[in-house]
């Protein structure tokens, strides 16, 4: 649909999932009930970690930061995945892509460095125990935690500003479930060279620094963890560290491909398919990688959860 004059384009036509019927409904019950649990489990570490006073540590304060942000960002995505695999076809105004694109951009940078200063927390407690209290108080973590937020708000404002200035006069088409930058960039009838480069270098700098940064705490991490003296800790530390990294490589290596390649190789088909990985599979892992696995956060949660229940006094430890 275009504008009265017929120059530009003010609704955008979203393609979805080109299978059949019975896969459809497969994939629309599969994603629901990941939808469902990751909204349950991330909404139980952020009322935990808020409820529990020995959790108020830079730690979980993080940890409860990077599930809030995956309770934000399901719900900006994985509906509108669902509704993918219901319709051919979804419709949606060129105010509504914008938004869209604005906040699914902001969370997904937002994520990167929330990454990086978690790693970076790590590397503090582990090789630097003794001056860990005064390295990361509280009032240092609520300075990083905020400076994640503020980097991806205003890396996204950065991007949608030249995004926003194109003209999409021809066909409006977008093969993806969401509005995304490249489906955009190639449907613009204007010169699309400087967003392009703007699009090419904040990916570069919200996204391959950020994980520098991890890549670099965490080697260094590794080699500390090599120093030390029983297999045990050797075992536990390298588990804790490599279930971390396994998360991080996920979750950049498809946001790298997705957005600081050549678009000359760009694929929508594969696009669609790179974009769930990090829509939908990494939210759903990361609390019970990065969460899950502490024996802190699984007592409290386990208070929490049976702490109301009459019957938790006959559970035993």
């Amino acid at each position: 649909m275009r504008n009265l004059s017929g120059d530009h384009t003010v609704e955008f036509v979203l393609v979805d999932f080109p299978t059949s019927p019975p896969l459809q409904l497969l994939l629309f019950a599969l994603f629901l009930v990941i939808f469902l649990l990751t909204l349950l489990e991330n909404a139980l570490i952020v009322s935990t970690i808020w409820l529990t006073p020995s959790l108020h540590r830079p730690m979980f304060f993080f940890l409860g930061h990077l599930s809030l942000l995956e309770l934000w960002y399901i719900n900006v995505t994985v509906p509108r995945l669902l509704g993918a695999f219901l319709t051919q076809e979804h419709r949606v105004s060129y105010v509504g892509c914008m938004t869209q694109l604005y906040f699914f951009i902001a969370l997904a940078c937002t994520e990167c460095v929330l990454l990086a200063v978690m790693a970076y927390d790590r590397y503090l407690a582990i090789c630097e125990p003794l001056r860990y209290p005064s390295l990361m108080p509280f009032s240092m973590a609520t300075r990083l935690a905020a400076s994640s937020w503020g980097s991806g708000f205003f890396s996204s404002m950065m991007k949608l500003l030249f995004i926003s200035r194109l003209s999409y006069c021809g066909s409006n088409i977008i093969n993806h479930f969401f509005c995304d930058i490249s489906p955009l960039l190639n449907l613009t009838c204007s010169n699309k060279e400087q967003a392009e480069l703007v699009d090419f270098l904040l990916a570069l700098v919200m996204i391959l620094l950020p994980l520098m940064a991890v890549v670099s705490s965490y080697a260094t991490i590794i080699a500390t963890i090599l120093r030390i003296p029983t297999a045990q800790g050797h075992h536990k530390a390298f588990s804790t560290c490599a279930s971390h990294m396994a998360v991080v490589v996920i979750y950049y290596s498809s946001t790298l491909f997705t957005y600081a390649r050549p678009r000359a190789i760009y694929t929508f088909n594969h696009n669609k398919v790179i974009s769930v990985l990090y829509t939908v599979i990494v939210p759903f892992l990361n609390p019970a990688i990065y969460c899950l696995r502490n024996k802190e956060v699984k007592d409290a949660l386990r208070k929490t959860v049976l702490g109301r229940c009459p019957c938790s006094r006959d559970i035993p430890d």
